[in-house]
């Protein structure tokens, strides 16, 4: 599966564009401030919804103009469209999926299966636990087709709880009536993430191997309460200290991914460029898992390559991608970068994307 038209309108600073990438490698170049990251924001809003720039989707639409329209098709048989519109007046999305209006988003999720490779990225190491924990259900949500329904059910129990805990008086009767359906689902979802992590973890182990040397690195998975214990006992015995604090300390919420190398936080030894290759290993990792589970393959949007990277990384990262028979869509300043480096076999497109004189920016293909 991979992107084979893409036509945007509205799109940052992007000229209205038409695309037809290689089914393979995109190479996309120009300078700084042209408009790439805003191309490959377009497909993350296409295959997502939302945007991996700003919170605030209204932000991604062009100054001046009303919305914008973002439209895919999908290789296959038979082939899949996909349509996203957002209006700057309007919160709501307007979604479409092989012509059909009305559709969830995790359809459309689950139809175009994106990973960023990013300056964002590095927060899978440093930042806080909640995109360790979205980068993990990515993963059980593509290969575990009963997730969403325990993810659904686990957030609104929570959400309940909460909601109870900062009332004031709780009526026993009520709170644990919410407190068993936290324990049945989040126990359920728990069990899901276990199952994808002990898949994922040797698929990971042998990614960061081809990347990478890094004896002692080591990743685990927390499911967010005591592993001794139930789920149900654990919300019993801390509900008078979780209504001090006024919210639920501990459950499937507070799941996390621990990276350590020789028992240290890695993000606190490795350096910038090392960094790369372990979030870089996650991100393959996970498309690997997904084509070798599912037989479909992850598409992946990778800003500014050769940043923070050798020439001999670089090489690594671009040889492994290429053996993953997927498709990416990759930016760089200088196109002689990631130039030279891939088999003569391998199906390649280069854009240049460039000023034009109304000041917004022109995606042109190269050659």
């Amino acid at each position: 599966m991979s992107v084979k038209q893409l036509n945007f309108q509205g799109v940052r600073n992007l000229a209205p564009l038409e695309m037809r990438p290689s089914s393979r490698i995109n190479l996309i170049y120009g300078n700084n401030g042209s408009g790439k990251t805003s191309l490959l924001e377009g497909i993350h809003i296409l295959g997502m919804g939302r945007s991996f720039r700003t919170r605030q989707l209204k932000h991604a639409i062009q100054n001046e103009v009303p919305y914008m329209t973002l439209y895919g098709r999908l290789t296959g048989d038979p082939e899949v469209t996909l349509g996203v519109r957002r209006m700057r007046a309007q919160r709501e999305l307007e979604l479409r999926l092989r012509g059909e209006k009305g559709v969830r988003l995790a359809e459309l999720v689950e139809a175009m299966p994106l990973q960023v490779i990013n300056p964002d990225a590095f927060r899978l190491l440093e930042g806080a636990p909640a995109g360790r924990r979205e980068f993990l259900d990515w993963g059980v949500f593509h290969v575990k087709h009963c997730f969403l329904d325990a993810w659904k059910r686990t957030r609104r129990a929570v959400k309940h709880r909460n909601a109870l805990l900062r009332r004031g008086r709780i009526e026993p009767s009520e709170i644990a009536v919410w407190e068993q359906e936290l324990a049945i689902w989040g126990e359920r979802m728990d069990m899901l993430r276990q199952a994808w992590f002990s898949e994922f973890l040797p698929v990971f182990d042998k990614t960061l191997n081809e990347l990478i040397s890094l004896p002692g690195l080591t990743l685990r998975y927390a499911r967010g309460w005591d592993k001794q214990r139930g789920l149900a006992d654990v919300l019993y015995d801390s509900r008078q200290a979780d209504q001090q604090m006024g919210f639920t300390q501990q459950g499937p919420q507070r799941a996390d991914l621990r990276i350590r190398l020789n028992k240290q936080p890695a993000v606190e030894i490795l350096s910038r460029g090392q960094q790369k290759l372990v979030v870089s290993a996650l991100k393959l990792a996970q498309g690997r898992l997904l084509e070798s589970t599912t037989q479909r393959h992850c598409i992946y949007l990778i800003d500014d390559l050769p940043a923070e990277l050798d020439s001999t990384y670089r090489d690594r990262f671009c040889n492994l991608l290429e053996k993953m028979q997927c498709q990416a869509f990759i930016t760089s300043v200088e196109p002689s970068a990631l130039r030279g480096i891939w088999e003569p076999s391998t199906e390649v497109g280069m854009f240049h994307v460039k000023h034009a004189d109304q000041g917004l920016s022109q995606l042109l293909p190269d050659g």
